[in-house]
């Protein structure tokens, strides 16, 4: 995993042996079926790759097909390391799609990694729900 700073935006970027691991520890095939994840960008949107190479970011939530929206990355992107966010992920506690305040300091925290894979998870799955319910 490589994590830092590149034009303005903090990037985590997995490996390609973390990427796999990554995927499906976020559940990855059951929001983007074909897709797989790459890292994050400023913590609130993920890095995917489709079928073809195409790379895209999207929303940690919602995570869903129509926020796909293309993103070039040079594959020798340089990132400025930043020691006081390494290993560390932004999460909003109520995430925006459900309300929350992105600039209440209340609603902001920091998790690690394997938190934030179950809160991705979690959310996703509570915003199928809802979306569902309405009839969506």
């Amino acid at each position: 995993m490589r994590e830092g700073w590149n034009n303005g935006d903090y990037l985590i970027i997995f490996s390609e042996e973390e990427s796999d691991a990554k995927t499906m520890e976020y559940g990855i095939s059951d929001f983007l079926p074909g897709y797989r994840l790459v890292g994050l960008r400023g913590w609130d949107d993920f890095l995917v790759i489709d079928q073809h190479g195409v790379l895209f970011a999207v929303p940690t939530v919602p995570l869903s097909l129509e926020y796909l929206e293309a993103f070039e990355l040079s594959p020798e992107v340089s990132l400025e390391a930043d020691d006081s966010y390494k290993g560390k992920v932004k999460w909003y506690e109520k995430p925006l799609i459900f309300g929350g305040d992105p600039n209440a300091e209340e609603n902001l925290m920091w998790v690690n990694h394997e938190t934030h894979a179950q809160l991705v998870v979690w959310w996703n799955d509570l915003y199928r729900k809802a979306k569902a319910q309405d009839g969506g």
